[in-house]
C-alpha cells in the first residue's frame, strides 16, 4: 500500500506546483513601437491637464505633428516628444505639450522595455513614462519614471487601492525606499516610491550619460525596475531583442514583491504612458518647487518666450514590449471594466483569460490535490 500511495505522489506534487504561482523571467518579443512608426498604435490626449493641474494643454495628433512637438528624427530614427518652446504663452493662458497613451493594454506576465538618449527636465517641467489602468485607482499605477524640476534622482512608484505594501524588497542597496504603503489614499495618494541612488537616473545626468534602457516587469511575483545608464546596459537587452530574460538582469532599481501586494487583486491590464506637463500638483507644489528652482512656476516659467523649455524632450530609441513564456498578453484597445489578472488576447484582440480562465484550472487543480489527498488517506486507513 505504500508503494501504491508513493506511485501518487507525482500527481500530488504536480497539483501542488500548478497552484503555485511561479514567476516567469522568459519573455517573447510581441510589440514595438520604433523608428518611422513610433507613434502608430498611441492616442494624444487633447485636452488641457485636468488630470494633474499642470499649466499644459496636451495637443491633438495633428496639433502635435505640425508644430513639431511629437515627431521622429530622421537624422537618428528617435521619437522626439517634447514641450513647445517657441510660442509665446500670455498670462491666463497654458502651454503646449504632449501626453500619449498606448492603445494597446498589457497584462500580467509582461515587461516593458524603454530606451531613451533624452529626458526632460528644467524648472517647471513634470516629466513621466509610466503605466496605469483605465479604471484607476482599481487595476493601479506603475510610475517607472518621474521627476520633476531640477532634481537629479528618478523616483518610481507604485498607486493602488487601499490594501497594497512593500514588504521585504530586493533591490539595490543605492536605492532610497521612501515610502511603502501604495494606498492612493495614504498621505494624499503618495505611493509606494523608490528614489534610484545613481545620477544618472534622471535629468543632465541623464543625457550627460547618454541616456540609458529602463526594465519595468509585471509578473505574479512582483513588480520590479531595473535602469542601466548607456554605458552599462546588459548583453541580454543588446545581444537579442526577440527575447528577454529578467533572471539574468541583475538585481531590480526598485522592487515590489507581491508578498504584501497581490498582483491579481491590484494590478489589471496596462496603457504605457509618455507625458509631460508644467507645474501642477507637484512640480508647481512651491515647497517642492522651491527646492531646485527660484521664482514663481507659472510666472517666471511657463510665461513668456518658452526658450526655458530647450531640454524638456524625450528623445526614444525604442519601446518593446514582451510577454512570458510565449503568450499574447495584450488587450486590443478598449477599456479594462475592473480589476483582477488579465487574460491574453488572441488575433483580433478578443480577451480569452483572465481571473475566471485561471480561476478554472486552480478549482481544477485543487480537486485533483483533493482527490489525490483522499485516496493516499484511505490508502493508509
Amino acid at each position: 500500500m505504500r508503494s501504491a500511495a508513493r506511485s501518487l505522489l507525482p500527481v500530488v506534487l504536480a497539483a501542488i506546483s500548478l497552484l503555485t504561482p511561479v514567476a516567469a523571467t522568459n519573455y517573447d518579443l510581441v510589440k514595438e513601437y520604433a523608428g518611422s512608426t513610433f507613434f502608430d498604435g498611441w492616442t494624444f490626449y487633447d485636452h488641457f491637464d485636468n488630470l494633474t493641474n499642470g499649466d499644459a494643454v496636451f495637443v491633438s495628433a495633428s496639433v502635435a505633428k505640425s508644430a513639431k512637438l511629437a515627431f521622429v528624427d530622421p537624422a537618428t530614427n528617435h521619437a522626439i516628444i517634447k514641450v513647445d518652446n517657441t510660442s509665446t504663452v500670455p498670462f491666463n493662458e497654458k502651454r503646449n505639450t504632449v501626453r500619449i497613451t498606448t492603445n494597446d493594454r498589457y497584462g500580467l506576465g509582461s515587461v516593458w522595455v524603454a530606451d531613451m538618449l533624452h529626458i526632460p527636465y528644467g524648472c517647471s517641467v513634470w516629466p513621466a513614462w509610466w503605466s496605469q489602468s483605465p479604471d484607476w485607482p482599481v487595476g493601479g499605477e506603475i510610475d517607472t519614471l518621474e521627476g520633476v524640476n531640477l532634481v537629479t534622482h528618478n523616483q518610481m512608484g507604485l498607486h493602488t487601492e487601499s490594501g497594497c505594501q512593500v514588504v521585504n524588497p530586493v533591490q539595490l542597496a543605492s536605492s532610497i525606499q521612501t515610502s511603502t504603503d501604495c494606498s492612493n489614499l495614504t498621505n494624499h495618494n503618495q505611493g509606494c516610491l523608490v528614489t534610484d541612488g545613481n545620477t544618472a537616473s534622471y535629468g543632465q545626468g541623464f543625457a550627460a550619460a547618454g541616456g540609458g534602457v529602463w526594465v519595468t516587469e509585471l509578473a505574479s511575483s512582483g513588480i520590479s525596475i531595473w535602469f542601466f545608464p548607456r554605458a552599462n546596459i546588459p548583453s541580454a537587452l543588446t545581444s537579442n531583442t526577440k527575447a528577454i530574460d529578467t533572471s539574468t538582469l541583475g538585481t531590480p532599481t526598485g522592487n515590489w514583491p507581491s508578498t504584501g501586494c497581490s498582483m491579481d487583486k491590484f494590478f489589471s491590464p496596462h496603457n504605457l504612458i509618455f507625458d509631460i506637463t508644467l507645474c501642477g500638483d507637484f512640480a508647481g507644489n512651491p515647497a517642492i518647487f522651491n527646492q531646485t528652482c527660484t521664482g514663481v512656476c507659472y510666472n517666471d516659467y511657463v510665461l513668456g518666450n518658452g526658450s526655458n523649455y530647450a531640454t524638456a524632450y524625450f528623445e526614444v530609441a525604442s519601446v518593446r514590449v514582451y510577454s512570458s513564456n510565449g503568450t499574447n498578453n495584450i488587450i486590443k484597445g478598449g477599456s479594462s471594466s475592473g480589476s483582477g489578472s488579465p487574460g491574453a488576447a488572441n488575433s483580433n484582440g478578443t480577451q480569452t483569460g483572465g481571473n475566471g480562465a485561471v480561476a478554472m484550472q486552480r478549482s481544477m487543480m485543487a480537486m485533483l490535490l483533493a482527490l489525490a489527498l483522499g485516496a493516499i488517506a484511505r490508502l493508509f486507513a
